[in-house]
């Protein structure tokens, strides 16, 4: 049974929108900070890029999230992607690995489950 802090959160993934790389990473959001810019920041963060580089974000197959209603409606494990500027493509040619880069988020390393 899913206790009172557990439910007051959502996990999304993400991913970078890439022919290269298809693997998405979880990040974890408090229901009540849910919005697109704290989706798009959190989600930059983890993924070592900048928010400007981000021209749009997706909800896997093919809904583009645009503003706060849209990532209310998100749920657990519900695939997301960031898609880049054109212009921008150079800067993710080269993406780091978990162990060149670890993804530690000092947030969640507070929170209690």
């Amino acid at each position: 049974m899913a206790g009172p802090q557990q439910d007051m959160r959502e996990k999304p993934v993400v991913r970078i929108q890439s022919h290269k790389e298809n693997d998405f990473i979880e990040v974890e959001l408090n229901r009540q900070e849910l919005s697109y810019q704290n989706l798009l920041k959190v989600s930059c963060y983890e993924l070592g890029i900048n928010p400007e580089q981000v021209e749009k974000i997706r909800k896997l197959p093919n809904t583009l999230l645009r503003k706060d209603k849209d990532i209310l409606r998100l749920r657990d494990l519900q695939e997301v992607e960031l898609i880049l500027m054109k212009n921008s493509s150079e800067l993710t040619a080269y993406t780091p690995s978990l162990l060149e880069k670890p993804c530690y988020n000092s947030n969640a390393a507070k929170m209690m489950y």
